[in-house]
């Protein structure tokens, strides 16, 4: 049996390739890859809580940390969101997942960015309060997902070590998902983490046009 692409981008150029084929030709080929497929599924019994980082340059960490907050909500699950080193302002975020009170907890905890702070004991002492919060939440079994916002950038600023958060994820529930966002996720994290993926900045306005951040793209 052929082996299947290992990643999207492979079977969409696998799949171009298939443009010259002639119908029934193409229909074989489908029909011989929808068997892989069928049988990986079939193979992959495990279910498990995962941990999940969102690290890299580019942007769209939290956010599509946040699409997975969005699918957890609409399964029913209870779901923690707490935000590192942000909180300086109201996120729309807040306001959208306000209409899930009964299953949602938010907690923007941070007061900024750190050239606005400058006030490193400060901004060490609410990382520090962000974490033990995250931390209730992780060890409650009632949560599935534990969204930890900008964690990663607490830990490459040194407000928090990796070590700590190691040692608060063993804690967690089997079932439990946690994701850690934010650029500079330390090798450690990287290495305990399930699942990772990485943002790679190719342009942004921002640098390259001077635009602005704007409402609903950025915040």
């Amino acid at each position: 049996m052929p082996e299947q692409p290992t990643s999207l981008d492979d079977r969409v150029e696998d799949l171009s390739d298939s443009a010259q084929l002639s119908s029934d030709r193409y229909r074989q080929k489908m029909q011989r890859r929808k068997a892989v497929q069928e049988q990986r599924l079939a193979e992959r019994k495990i279910e498990k809580g995962l941990v999940i980082v969102h690290t890299g340059n580019g942007k769209g960490k939290t956010t599509a940390a946040l699409g997975m907050v969005l699918r957890s909500l609409g399964h029913g699950y209870k779901v923690a969101i707490v935000q590192f080193i942000k909180g300086a302002w109201e996120p729309a975020e807040k306001t959208i997942f306000s209409h899930w009170q009964h299953q949602l907890e938010f907690h923007a905890l941070g007061e900024g960015f750190t050239w606005e702070t400058q006030d490193r004991d400060r901004d060490t002492e609410k990382a520090r309060q962000a974490w033990q919060t995250g931390l209730n939440y992780i060890r409650n079994d009632e949560y599935k997902l534990v969204l930890l916002d900008e964690v990663n950038v607490a830990m490459k600023l040194g407000y928090l070590s990796p070590d700590e958060i190691l040692a608060g994820l063993a804690e967690k529930p089997d079932s439990t998902h946690v994701i850690l966002t934010g650029r500079g996720a330390p090798k450690a994290i990287v290495d305990r983490a399930d699942l990772v993926t990485e943002m790679t900045l190719v342009k942004h306005p921002f640098r390259e046009q001077n635009v602005k951040a704007q409402p609903g793209i950025e915040f």
